[in-house]
């Protein structure tokens, strides 16, 4: 079977990861493998925040817990240590599509790599607000953004889980 498609069958959400740090080369390559997504029109409109801080990580845990109305206890990000936010530009038209390829392209590179991931919401009503907008101006990006998804990343705590079956009656061809 073809590598990447195998790899695309093989991938699973990961909700519970070891506290190890991923190095630094492996995030570069995952994050390089999200620039090469493919997006609208060639605009590159989606920028990535990569977030290896552990108190801003844990702060944002937090946060994003608040908006999910989840006991403060719960780790939304299920432990991992690398937290890659999606962001795209406000007014582009593509900005979900462009930005959740970009997921999609570093969920399969982190697989490739031997580690985890899974994609976590509420990155849009975390960068909604002045706090997060702040962020993003003090680390030097300009303009207005739409967080679209968390790609939480690391290395895996136990098994990876099984693909549940796939549903019947999901393909149709008009020849």
């Amino acid at each position: 079977m073809n590598e990447i498609i195998k790899a695309m069958k093989e991938r699973r959400s990961i909700r519970k990861f070891k506290p190890d740090m991923v190095s630094k080369k492996d995030i570069d390559e995952i994050i390089d493998a999200g620039l090469y997504a493919a997006n609208g029109m060639g605009k590159q409109a989606v920028v990535t925040v990569a977030v290896t801080n552990k108190e801003l990580r844990d702060k944002i845990a937090k946060d994003n817990c608040k908006i999910g109305g989840w006991d403060e206890s719960f780790d939304p990000f299920y432990g991992a240590p690398v937290i890659l936010i999606v962001l795209a530009e406000k007014d582009w038209r593509n900005r979900v599509y462009d930005g959740s390829l970009v997921i999609g392209n570093m969920m399969l590179a982190a697989h490739s790599l031997g580690l985890g991931s899974i994609w976590i919401h509420r990155a849009k009503e975390e960068f909604e607000t002045e706090e997060y907008k702040k962020l993003l101006k003090d680390i030097g990006v300009e303009g207005e953004w739409e967080g679209i998804g968390h790609c939480a990343i690391g290395y895996i705590e136990g098994d990876i889980p099984k693909p549940a079956p796939r549903k019947e009656n999901r393909v149709y061809f008009v020849k």
